[in-house]
């Protein structure tokens, strides 16, 4: 936690710094629960949709893990909006993609995307 204190001098008010920490290690545990549903839910279902939904719960996790990363000092700041930011545009990516093939019923079975 000092780590993560003398860190946040820098762009953080240091006692907001402890707040920051608990609410990235809630987003941390809360996306992970989630990826985990999703994997369970592909695994029943076994299709491109799952799998992509699945993909993106991965991603938020990732994402988590390094907002942490650099609150605790160990990702640079300059890596952290790198990869944050091009993961937001991936994110919204490939939801659109899930939702544009998800259309109508018979759209769906005629380009073979499946539920």
């Amino acid at each position: 936690m000092v780590l993560a204190l003398s860190f946040a001098d820098e762009w953080l008010d240091p006692q907001l710094a402890p707040i920051l920490v608990a609410v990235i290690i809630l987003a941390v545990i809360g996306t992970t629960a989630l990826f985990v549903i999703g994997l369970v839910a592909y695994s029943q279902r076994r299709s491109a949709r799952y799998v992509l939904i699945t993909a993106v719960l991965g991603i938020l996790v990732v994402r988590s893990v390094i907002g942490l990363g650099t609150v605790l000092g160990l990702t640079p700041m300059t890596v952290h909006h790198l990869m944050e930011h091009g993961f937001d545009f991936l994110i919204a990516v490939l939801l659109l993609y899930v939702v544009y093939r998800s259309g109508s019923s018979s759209r769906r079975v005629s380009r073979g995307f499946d539920d």
